[in-house]
């Protein structure tokens, strides 16, 4: 599918609001990047991006990046090292595994807001928020990646 007609058919204040009630749970950040190119490698796609957003700063190293590359139809969902020293492995393939169903059947909003609930629900469980929390990171799904 083409980059332009996957974020057309995304609602991305469906997916943002996902993400806030997500993070009203947990000191974990969740960000959902849509890649404007193809990203076979959607793995070491994301670690790029996941450095240029900015996701290794957060205070607990706890940030989630739920990426998505279209126009290979690709994607990946990846955690930094405080989260993956909690969950390991076999939690992002389970994730991966659903959200796959989802765009299988063209549910593509449902397929990043069920990635960022799963998320949400893994940075609650080993993460819960605490008094003080900020959150560290934009909501805004991002289309384009940054400029460094």
């Amino acid at each position: 599918m083409k980059h332009t007609a996957f974020v057309d058919q995304l609602d991305h204040r469906v997916i943002e609001a996902a993400i806030a009630r997500a993070e009203q749970l947990t000191s974990g950040e969740i960000r959902v990047f849509i890649s404007p190119k193809p990203a076979p490698e959607p793995v070491a796609a994301a670690q790029k991006i996941f450095t240029k957003l900015g996701m290794t700063a957060t205070k607990h190293r706890n940030a989630v990046l739920i990426f998505v590359a279209p126009s290979s139809q690709t994607f990946a969902v990846i955690g930094d090292e405080g989260v993956h020293a909690k969950c390991g492995e076999t939690f992002w393939g389970e994730i991966a595994a659903a959200m796959s169903g989802h765009f299988r059947a063209g549910k593509f909003t449902a397929g990043v807001v069920h990635g960022v609930e799963r998320a949400g629900a893994l940075l609650a469980e080993h993460f819960p928020r605490q008094p003080g929390d900020i959150d560290e990171l934009s909501n805004t799904v991002v289309t384009r990646p940054p400029v460094i």
